[in-house]
């Protein structure tokens, strides 16, 4: 009798976790207009429903937004404006590059108002309307912050906040998590749900096809009508960003009470902010040329060695004084 209790509560609990991975793994309602999958063109270099400008560059297998090389910028835009008020994008993409410990910049994630506008922040404009997931592997190490890098944060933009690089944007991130997702033999993905007014952020990094939290904020008002996006910059420091696919889902909520309310006008908000850091400013650059500090470091080399001299044969000649005197 026992087991047969136990074999129906091990059912009911199966169908349990058979529909929440039903309601996590949406692909019933993935929205084409709105993916972007292999193969990505079509007659004339054309990606449907898709736009890409600066030094993108698409190929068979995958589209690289910008290439290992100093000074690049590139972006994808999706043109269809989006309708669904809950939704989960997923990206697979890969962040590698031939630099050892220094590299970057990174890429950001974009739904936002504006598309296609060029700009300081990973390739896209700065005081934005929407929100961005920032994949950066740069770190700035006069920026106040205690965490690694690569590093994945979020930011809700109503037009008025600027993004600071000194600072690694900590001053007006949502939230965050270290994430080593860069030069890995396998597949990379991440994961942006927003459903009922919260961002939920997740990653498979570890080739194991299971989502692992990086982050969830609740309090987070996005409108309707918004594009998604994403874009990458390098500077001094590249590597190649490349995106593989882009998938987003309508989330099927019934129960929410969104869906009787027209969003398409509210600006975009957040009611939670971490905390903001004291900022440390970059140290001043030496005035002094690469030959001269060369010459400096030497002259201060034979001087040291010069005393070392004088010193040595000043210990002989005392030596030799008290030999004399004995």
């Amino acid at each position: 009798m026992y087991s047969r209790h136990f074999v129906i509560v091990a059912l009911v609990f199966l169908q349990i976790v058979d529909f929440i991975q039903g309601e996590w793994n949406t692909k019933d309602f993935m929205k084409r207009e709105h993916s972007l999958v292999r193969p990505y063109q079509t007659a004339g270099l054309q990606i449907p429903y898709w736009d890409f400008g600066g030094n993108t560059m698409v190929t068979n297998e995958y589209i690289r937004i910008t290439p290992d090389k100093q000074s690049m910028s590139g972006s994808l835009w999706n043109s269809v404006p989006v309708k669904a008020k809950n939704w989960e994008l997923q990206v697979q993409f890969k962040v590698h590059g031939k630099s050892g410990n220094l590299f970057g910049d990174g890429f950001a994630i974009w739904y936002a108002k504006d598309r296609m506008e060029d700009g300081p922040i990973f390739g896209s404009k700065n005081l934005f309307h929407g929100l961005a997931i920032i994949l950066d592997t740069y770190s700035n190490h006069n920026a106040a912050h205690n965490h690694q890098h690569p590093y994945i944060s979020a930011m809700v933009n109503n037009g008025t906040l600027n993004y600071d690089h000194d600072m690694d944007g900590t001053h007006t991130q949502l939230a965050g998590c270290e994430a080593k997702f860069r030069n890995l033999d396998h597949d990379t993905h991440v994961s942006i749900r927003y459903e009922k007014d919260t961002i939920t952020v997740m990653t498979d990094f570890d080739n194991k096809a299971a989502w692992k939290m990086c982050f969830t904020v609740p309090g987070v008002k996005l409108p309707t009508g918004y594009h998604f996006g994403i874009s990458a910059k390098t500077g001094q420091l590249s590597d190649n960003h490349d995106i593989h696919s882009i998938r987003l889902f309508e989330l099927d909520l019934p129960d929410d009470v969104q869906n009787q309310e027209d969003r398409s006008q509210i600006v975009p908000s957040a009611t939670f902010f971490e905390s903001p850091r004291d900022h440390v400013d970059d140290p001043k650059p030496s005035s002094l040329g690469g030959f001269k500090l060369f010459l400096l470091m030497l002259i201060g080399a034979l001087a040291i060695l010069a005393c070392v001299v004088i010193g040595i044969m000043f210990y002989q000649q005392q030596q030799q004084t008290r030999k004399r005197l004995y």
